[in-house]
């Protein structure tokens, strides 16, 4: 019962490390494209509606990732 036990905590523990690291790369992921389209926004002299645009445009390529809505990407 002990060593089940045991290997019950390692894959929990695996578990949590590996949510963590999601977490910590769709953060990078998530402040690399706010940068990219402020920089984009400032090069071509773009307004808000590019904000739009981008956020349409990846729902449709990923539809089935969560994070793109107009307010997350704005």
């Amino acid at each position: 019962a002990a060593w089940l036990g045991s290997l019950k905590t390692r894959v929990r523990s695996a578990q949590l490390q590996a949510a963590a690291r999601v977490n910590r790369e769709l953060l990078r992921l998530y402040w690399d494209l706010g940068r990219a389209i402020v920089k984009a926004q400032a090069q071509h002299a773009w307004g808000e509606e590019i904000v739009d645009q981008v956020a349409a445009d990846l729902q449709r390529e990923f539809p089935g990732m969560s994070g793109f809505s107009r307010a997350n990407v704005y």
